[in-house]
């Protein structure tokens, strides 16, 4: 790694614990090299390089690029250098020059080759931009020099084509080190040319406005990080894959997990209890469990299905695994099957669901189911209250769980609350239809923070908020380049980050889940894996597979998928026989009636479509009901061609970044995602071939354009997708959120 870093606001910036970790992790990493770049003067820098905290820099870019030192012999790098003291006129022929600006401040700071001068805007008789404007002509015409503003009141006289990235480069241009490495930090327009480099880069938190516009604006390969200095510094690290991503975020203080599964499968074997991991590699679990994986101390609090709430012989507390996790317990709360019917399958289902998915027409409301629910949830509150340790953090999982923030912080006031939705977030309007909206809302007003994937999910919930109660926000932040603004039906260009209701003060921030990468490549090396492909890809033959692999789900929007691609062959019949769409419903869990309609509706869509266009060597949908082993999944990823994911409404979508990872490990992105706008990942992944799943004709159009897209088109808009898959994985979705609870990014 190599870091280019502006210092104050920047390597100087953020709050003391920020700063210790992320020079104790530069001093960690032995091939580390640090390049100081700062508008100050070498001579200034002089205490900084004294300093035994502040990792020692390999070299200085100092003057705005005017002044290229090596750290070491504190020497200038003259190759450089006298090139740039050839174009200088010298400070006494700028002030000759200028000397009719008399609203001119001349800074008596340190300085060689430039001259720096600080301008009061309230001084002016005409607005800023002209008076620059002259300035800039005079500078240019009778000094052959550049001009540069930076937070409106700092100008800077340099020498011609003379900036803090023109030297960076030359620097890496005469020392060799590798382009590749570099990342760039910085937060004042004073640092633009360094986002102009087409290098990584990092504009940190409360950086100057017009900043982070232009480098939004600019594209590339730049994190507008959240956390302002050091933080944001080592949030870019991880965004752009320097800085390994530490499992444990908590410091010293227990890490509480409430979660409604258990972290293991619960069986019978011979009449005996028995435990066994989950067999997906991917997902939030293994991901949660991987906190605990270097022997940092926690709880799992979770239910257990058992015959009564009361059960003879009954061991609450159990270890999870003594070899792989030693000090994490799980506090398993006893509930009779009919309890997880009624709390989870029925009223979540058909009350809360219905409504988070903006289906408020689906949505059934039940008061008796209601009081059980908060039933449940106050079970999980007392058992989390009684078994944490003092100041604990609790990391809540999950609108199943919505009422626990309000029942424990009366329980345990000591106890830092986060919270974490894996679903969306509706707008205000469909949210406030919930009967008991004012319970949830004050509940969830309890938390320290709440986490939601994507902005646009946020910006609901502060919307909900403010038809609550009076509320005050107290910081925002922008939305680009991470998440889409525009183009998109979730996209949101601004985002509040914290606000206030009745004096307490919640954070809030967005964090969409990522995929275990490594494991999906894994997997496709595996030879069995290998083998299922190649009989799948045998059994096409020449013709194109289109990948549709959902939960049975009217949200899913399962039916109107269908009614598409029923239209795509009614438009295009040079596709018959050609084309071939998989369509994978999972079934839903047992007892979920609100889905019974849904599967009927789509077996006689596959059946219609199948019986209009069949032939007698080619089915157009294969259909299966049924749930395919992981491995198997994986295979048929590798196999697509599109993956054809549409949802009316998702709160995220990992099938889409699972098929991304998939296609990258197998032909190196040779495939198409077509998603769906309202899909939250459709905010993140840029390069997705949006449609809009509630038009049926534009459904057809944009798989048609996917079939029809050339080659190298492909390629790089799933190129440009890896990286944001593989750089937001799911490790760094948890290091991100706990992160970001503890005010560490």
């Amino acid at each position: 790694m190599i870091l280019a870093t502006d210092l104050d606001g920047t390597f100087l910036g953020g709050s003391e614990t920020q700063r210790r970790t992320l020079y104790d992790t530069i001093r960690n990493m032995p091939e580390a090299v640090v390049v100081f770049v700062t508008g100050r003067g070498f001579h200034s820098i002089v205490p900084l390089l004294e300093d035994p905290e502040i990792p020692d820099p390999r070299y200085i870019i100092a003057d705005v690029g005017a002044t290229i030192v090596d750290g070491r012999t504190r020497e200038p790098v003259r190759a450089i250098q006298d090139d740039i003291e050839a174009r200088w006129p010298g400070t006494d022929r700028v002030m000759e020059v200028l000397r009719d600006f008399d609203f001119l401040r001349y800074q008596e700071v340190p300085q060689e080759r430039r001259c720096s001068f600080l301008i009061d805007e309230s001084e002016l008789d005409r607005s800023l931009l002209e008076v620059i404007e002259q300035i800039r002509a005079v500078v240019d015409e009778q000094l052959d020099c550049d001009l540069l503003l930076s937070a409106r009141q700092y100008l800077d006289v340099l020498p011609r084509g003379v900036s803090k990235g023109r030297a960076l480069l030359d620097l890496l241009e005469h020392t060799g080190l590798d382009q590749d490495r570099v990342v760039v930090a910085g937060d004042t327009l004073n640092d633009m040319s360094l986002f102009e480099c087409d290098l990584k880069g990092i504009v940190v938190g409360k950086a100057e406005a017009e900043l982070r516009d232009r480098v939004s604006a600019l594209g590339g390969q730049a994190h507008l990080a959240t956390a302002p200095g050091c933080g944001g510094i080592l949030e870019g690290l991880h965004h752009h894959g320097m800085v390994a991503r530490p499992a444990e975020a908590t410091a010293d203080r227990q890490l509480v997990m409430v979660y409604h599964r258990l972290p293991f499968d619960e069986a019978k074997r011979d009449g005996k209890a028995i435990r066994r991991r989950p067999k997906s590699p991917n997902g939030v679990i293994p991901t949660l469990l991987g906190f605990f994986a270097r022997g940092e101390k926690g709880l799992w609090v979770a239910w257990s299905k058992q015959e009564s709430r009361d059960p003879p012989d009954w061991q609450e507390q159990v270890p999870v695994d003594p070899e792989r996790f030693p000090d994490l317990t799980a506090v398993r709360i006893p509930l009779k099957p009919a309890d997880v019917m009624l709390f989870y399958e029925l009223f979540s289902k058909e009350a809360f669901w219905p409504i988070i998915f903006s289906f408020p027409s689906k949505a059934k409301f039940d008061e008796d189911h209601w009081q059980h629910y908060l039933e449940i949830n106050r079970l999980f509150a007392e058992r989390t209250a009684a078994t944490a340790e003092q100041n604990a953090l609790v990391w809540i999982h999950d609108y199943n769980l919505w009422m626990v923030p309000q029942f424990l912080r009366e329980l345990r006031p000591d106890l830092t609350i986060a919270f974490f939705h894996h679903t969306a977030f509706p707008s205000s309007d469909v949210f406030n239809i919930l009967p008991w909206r004012r319970q949830i809302v004050e509940s969830l007003l309890q938390c320290d923070y709440i986490g939601f994937h994507i902005p646009h999910y946020v910006r609901n919930f502060v919307d909900v908020v403010r038809t609550h109660a009076p509320m005050t926000v107290l910081e925002r932040t922008t939305c680009t380049p991470r998440f889409l603004s525009y183009g998109c039906a979730l996209g949101a260009d601004e985002m509040t980050t914290e606000l206030e209701v009745d004096g307490r003060r919640l954070r809030l921030g967005a964090h969409p889940v990522g995929i275990n990468v490594e494991a999906i490549e894994e997997i496709i090396q595996k030879p069995r894996v290998r083998e299922t492909i190649d009989r799948i890809r045998s059994a096409l033959g020449e013709r194109t597979s289109i990948l549709s692999i959902e939960r049975l789900d009217y949200v899913k929007g399962p039916l109107e998928k269908l009614n598409a691609f029923e239209r795509l062959l009614e438009n295009h019949p040079e596709l018959h026989g050609k084309i071939v769409l998989f369509t994978v419903c999972t079934p839903p869990a047992p007892g979920m009636r609100v889905y019974r309609s849904t599967r009927e509706r789509v077996d006689q869509a596959v059946g219609r479509i199948n019986g209009r266009f069949a032939q007698l060597d080619w089915t157009p949908v294969r259909y299966f009901y049924r749930s395919l082993p992981y491995e198997d999944v994986i295979a048929h990823y590798a196999v697509s061609d599109v993956a054809w994911i549409t949802p009316l409404r998702d709160g995220l979508n990992m099938v889409a970044k699972e098929y991304i990872a998939a296609k990258h490990a197998y032909d190196e992105g040779a495939g198409t995602l077509v998603l769906s706008e309202f899909a939250g990942a459709a905010a993140e992944l840029h390069g997705a071939l949006l449609t809009n799943p509630y038009d049926t004709d534009r459904m057809a159009r944009d798989l048609y354009d996917a079939l029809a897209m050339p080659e190298e088109a492909r390629r790089e808009r799933m190129a440009v997708m890896y990286d944001i898959v593989h750089a937001n994985n799911i490790s760094y979705w948890g290091y991100e959120f706990l992160a970001s609870v503890e005010g560490r990014l």
